[in-house]
This record gives C-alpha cells, structure tokens and sequence, in this order.
C-alpha cells in the first residue's frame, strides 16, 4: 500500500507516520504538510526509503492532487487545531479545515482513492447534558474548530455517496502524551509541564466538565488501524476512546498532581468560561477490532519522565 499523511509533521502524525512505515502491508509514506506548526525533525526515526515528504498547503488544490497521485489511502490531519484558540481565527481555520478537507475529498474522488480516514473530534458535541453521548446524539459545536469539523463531516458523506471512496470520520477524544511533535496546549500535557516547573494547575470553571482522553499513540494506532483495515470500519463516524477515560477537569489535575508526587497548587478561576463538556460512549468502537492501551495515569507518568530526561521504553506500538 502507499499512505498519505496529511499534516504527517504534526503532533499526531508524527506517531503515525512512524507506525505506518513500520507495518510490513505499506510499501511508502508520502505526508503533505506546509511546515507551519510541524517540523521535519518530528519525523527523523521515519527518514528513509519508504518516506516520502511533499511541502504543501491542503488549501491549494493543486498541491493536494499531486501528493495523492499513486496513493491508495489517505489520513487527512491537517487542520488548524486548538480550539479555543480558534475564536480568533474563524476564516483561517475554516480555509483550512473545511476548505482543506473538500480539496482532500475532491482529488480522492478524481483519484480513485480506496479510503479517506478523517480526523474528527469529539470536542463537535459541545456542552452535553448526557454522559453516554454517542455517534448519534446531535453535534453541538461551541469554537470555529469544532464547527468546521461538522461541516467537514458533511463533505465526508457526500464524498462517500458522489465517488464510492470507503471513509470514514474518527471523533478523536482530547489527545495527551509525548510524540516528537508533542504539544502543551492540551490539558493533560499542559498540566505535567507546570506541575514539572512548580506552578499552580489552573481549572477554568468548577472543573466539573467532561472530556475524554487518548494517548497519541493509541489516536495514532486508531487512524493506522482505520487506514489499513477500513473493512474493519465500515460505519461512517466512530468516536475514538475509552469509556474508562473519561474525566471531570478537576480529576485530571488531582491526577497530574497524584502520579508526579508534588505539593503542587490546583486554582479554580471560576469566572472564566470552561468550555466544552462531553461525556462520551465508545461502544461502536469496540467492534472494530481497535482498543486503546494506555490509561491517563500511565500516559502523565511517562511524559513527565520524558520531559525530565529519563530513559523511557522505546515507541514501538503494534498496528
């Protein structure tokens, strides 16, 4: 098989690209990505005959299409992420994201391309009142990010009744833990490096909102999993987690505080909006045949080994 891998610099793909040019059913990685957020250094264990890298925007069409030539699959992370940092960016991000997905979905179509795995987020049900959402409960999007996953999600199915593509939407649960393109806007993440250099935890709101939480390597085994098996995939959404793993805000800072053993302080600033909250079922996802590995406790006691410099199991994780 040939993978594309757009966005494959970033912080997930720079997980999944790796795994991908591991797996004995891939004979080449070609990742697309404009070098914006991601670095080429975030795929340094991947350089090598079975990697091919194209600098480009998946807002320019034409950049878009040439990538893809010869590819039989297509992991499409390319996306302006952060979602509360998205109110101020509501054109970019949906050139981006939306603007970028249709390019994705409209060369895959003129292509012949066997399957689209699209990076979705759970963040697109909103503030929820139930705690067993699932891929049928309506999307409530609160941030531009969230609103033009939605719309992308659209062109998904369209894409998939107009060109006969196998896609699929992954709503991907709130990421954590340590990749070479690791980011520390994600609570989890965020929270290990201030407890690290000795600094309050702070909770917007109560801390009584819900999110799920996965590893990177598992979200990246997950779009891995989907890209080669999408038999294995048939439904159009699936969200992507562990009913095990979904926490209040306020948990996941006792945790971080909990498993790095510091006397560290948690702040609750409860006139700031808190954002989102979504307590989310995963029980579609089990008949994939994919399971999640790692647990949050696990994933912060690594990462703050990693961000200390201590020697850490290598990433080898199984397709």
């Amino acid at each position: 098989m040939r993978v594309l891998v757009t966005g494959g610099c970033g912080y997930i793909g720079s997980a999944l690209v790796p795994l991908l040019c591991d797996d004995e059913r891939v004979d080449e990685v070609v990742v697309l990505d404009s070098l914006e957020s991601g670095s080429p250094a975030n795929l340094r264990r991947s350089i090598g005959d079975a990697l091919e890298f194209r600098r480009g925007d998946v807002r320019e069409y034409g950049d878009v299409e040439s990538a893809m030539r010869g590819v039989d699959s297509v992991v499409h992370l390319a996306a302006i992420t952060g979602a509360a940092s998205t109110h101020d960016r509501r054109d970019e991000t949906f050139a981006v994201n939306r603007g970028g997905t249709e390019n994705v979905l409209t060369a895959a179509g003129k292509l012949g391309v066997d399957s689209v795995v699209f990076a979705s987020s759970c963040n697109n049900y909103g503030r929820a009142a139930s705690t067993n959402i699932d891929e049928t409960t309506e999307q409530d999007p609160l941030n531009p990010y969230a609103e033009s996953k939605v719309e992308s999600e659209r062109l998904l199915t369209d894409a998939i009744e107009d060109y006969g593509i196998d896609g699929t939407a992954l709503r991907m649960s709130t990421n954590y833990g340590w990749s070479p393109g690791v980011r520390f806007n994600l609570v989890v993440n965020h929270f290990v490096f201030r407890g690290l250099t000795d600094r309050p935890l702070t909770v917007y709101g109560d801390g009584s909102n819900w999110r799920p939480f996965i590893h990177v390597e598992d979200a990246a085994r997950a779009y891995a999993h989907a890209a080669l098996e999408p038999e294995s995939w048939p439904r159009t959404v699936y969200n992507v987690g562990s009913n095990d793993e979904n926490y209040r805000i306020a948990e996941i800072a006792e945790i971080v505080r909990d498993e790095l053993d510091r006397d560290l302080d948690i702040t609750y600033l409860e006139d700031e909006h808190p954002g989102p909250s979504y307590h989310v079922n995963f029980d579609r996802l089990e008949k994939t045949g994919f399971e999640p590995e790692w647990t949050v406790r696990r994933g912060v006691r690594e990462l703050a080994d990693r961000l200390r410099g201590r020697q850490t199991r290598p990433m080898t994780i199984e397709a």
